[in-house]
């Protein structure tokens, strides 16, 4: 049996048009009032662990651009282990993997340890941009949108 054939993100866009803007303001919005480096990482781990090969290489080209040092990048996927990441973003990455992965007996951990570092509002926005970049993961991943290039 051969892989199906991947798709172009334009396929999607021209198909679903509302769905896209929708999508995208749903990401926006959660990213406000935000460091977007910590955004991007988040988008990169949660990408990781859904095996989305467009959304990963898309956010870690947006993450390059906002300034993520290529260490922390690295070394994302074993972020637990690695040196080099802050309490806020070990804080954000935890939530984001109990999120992604609707781990409910460590979701409860992982909130309180946001209580350390992020307002009430930006707890929200934390988790708001966890399910946007797990929706893009669903449609991407599945649909194998083919990957934009490194840059």
């Amino acid at each position: 049996m051969s892989a199906s054939p991947s798709l172009d993100f334009d396929d999607f866009v021209t198909a679903l048009p509302q769905a896209v803007a929708a999508l995208r303001t749903l990401s926006q919005s959660a990213g406000q009032g935000l460091d977007q480096g910590l955004v991007e990482l988040i988008k990169v781990r949660a990408s990781q662990l859904n095996g989305c090969a467009y959304c990963l290489q898309l956010h870690v080209n947006w993450a390059r651009k906002a300034g993520v040092a290529a260490h922390k990048l690295d070394q994302l996927a074993v972020w637990h282990e690695a040196a080099g990441f802050t309490a806020a973003e070990r804080a954000a990455l935890a939530w984001s993997e109990a999120v992604t992965e609707s781990r409910a007996e460590q979701t409860a951990e992982a909130r309180e340890a946001l209580r350390d570092h992020f307002s009430d509002g930006q707890v929200l926005r934390l988790t708001l941009a966890v399910a946007a970049i797990n929706a893009w993961n669903r449609i991407a991943g599945p649909l194998r949108f083919t990957p934009p290039p490194a840059e």
